[in-house]
């Protein structure tokens, strides 16, 4: 799915990826997608709904499918500023969420409140169970999450059991106070994931509804949904932080330190390498960034046996419960969606009037900075970048330098440039 809401250069970047011969729109975005393909490449909905089905060749197309061909692919940032494409597969989708409903015990008289986009893989548990389990899946309107009253009024007026959503999206509701305002009392089950969840806000929505089953969720677009799991105990105040706990079935978790050998101590970090079905067919006509992330079991030099490599970083706890650290790039979570800080430098460099520029995520604040210099002034700048990237993309603090700290080996200290922010504060 392409997303009329994201800017045209971004839309042609990700079709200059997965060039797909033809698009299905509507006649309102039509115009849109005349901007991206060939008016004989442009199908419209309206029209194909009065078309009628073609069985033999349904038939046909059915009769050649494999569980192992390619389902969708989901656009995440790419450090060379070139979007990358995530394939998975039927299989790796069935493979997960047949496990997936089965241990959350999900059922037909479920309503699910869909909150990620559909061009999101958040969106994928919410799509995929529903139809495994006939239980209802109602699209909740993007405008309402900028108004958490009337999100909250319609919660409650569709009788929401289950939240399977981004940890922004649910602190969007808890900064503002809004359970005070009023709770949906039918939520049974709410499972979040994008970014570490703060302590505060999920202590909020666990007074509010004290019967509900909270889960934190982990793993990234490579892997199909998730990999790990926890569900939290009503005993746990959690100010340690939370687990991302334990494997999913037919998944494996690996440990590896720096000279790939396996963890299995507890506090020794190392890092998230996953192995099983779930594992995606790999980037988009992206070979050689494929074979970096999707490599050989190290501990197997027998028969071919591929793991992805998150590049996050986990230690296990005396439990036997795994922990996220962070990240060993600079790659980072930011809003929900996985960002490449190299693309977003890439683009805001790019921008006339920029003459260098670095970006920073404060994990602690959950806050993304861009600093730059050159004689472009900040309004002027979030107009550039708003033409260029998505809203997830932009630095919320875009700040002018007039000269960046070095390291030793002459490159930017971002540690510096951080801590100079952090004491103006």
């Amino acid at each position: 799915m392409l997303s009329p809401d994201l800017p045209s250069a971004r839309l042609a970047q990700i079709q200059s990826v997965l060039k797909a011969p033809y698009v299905i729109t509507d006649a309102e975005h039509a115009s849109l997608a005349l901007q991206l393909f060939a008016p004989q490449q442009v199908l419209l909905f309206e029209d194909l709904r009065r078309t009628p089905a073609d069985s033999s060749l349904l038939a046909a197309v059915r009769e050649a499918a494999l569980d192992t061909d390619p389902l969708y692919a989901t656009f995440t940032s790419g450090s060379t500023g070139v979007p990358k494409g995530v394939v998975a597969s039927h299989r790796s989708v069935i493979d997960f969420i047949e496990h997936f409903s089965e241990i959350f015990g999900f059922s037909r008289d479920d309503r699910f409140a869909n909150q990620a986009p559909f061009d999101f893989d958040l969106s994928v548990k919410d799509i995929y169970t529903s139809m495994k389990i006939g239980a209802t899946l109602v699209i909740t309107p993007k405008a309402l999450f900028s108004r958490p009253v009337e999100l909250l009024d319609w919660l409650c007026a569709q009788e929401v059991t289950v939240m399977i959503w981004a940890v922004s999206a649910l602190c969007l509701i808890s900064t503002f106070h809004g359970l005070d305002y009023k709770t949906p009392k039918t939520v049974r089950k709410i499972l979040f994931s994008g970014e570490v969840m703060p302590v505060k806000h999920l202590n909020s929505w666990r007074s509010h509804l004290p019967e509900a089953m909270f889960v934190n969720l982990y793993g990234p677009t490579e892997i199909t949904c998730n990999c790990t799991y926890h569900i939290l105990s009503p005993e746990r105040s959690y100010e340690d932080g939370i687990p991302i706990g334990r494997h999913f079935p037919n998944e494996q978790i690996l440990l590896l330190d720096a000279e790939n050998k396996l963890i299995t101590a507890a506090g020794t970090e190392g890092e998230i390498c996953v192995r099983g079905t779930a594992l995606a067919l790999g980037y988009l006509d992206a070979p050689e960034q494929t074979a970096a992330a999707f490599v050989q079991d190290p501990r197997n030099t027998r028969y071919p046996d591929l793991i992805y490599r998150t590049g996050d970083l986990g230690r296990y706890d005396e439990t036997g419960d795994l922990l996220f650290c962070g990240r060993r790039d600079h790659q980072v979570k930011y809003m929900g969606h996985r960002i490449e800080l190299q693309e977003v430098e890439h683009g805001i460099a790019g921008v006339d009037g920029v003459e260098r520029c670095c970006c920073i995520f404060d994990e602690e604040k959950q806050k993304l900075y861009g600093f730059y210099q050159g004689t472009i002034d900040r309004n002027t700048l979030l107009e550039a970048l708003g033409r260029i990237f998505p809203v997830f993309m932009i630095p919320g603090v875009l700040e002018t330098v007039e000269e960046f700290p070095l390291t030793k080996n002459g490159k930017i200290d971002r540690r510096a440039l951080l801590e100079r922010r952090k004491k103006r504060r």
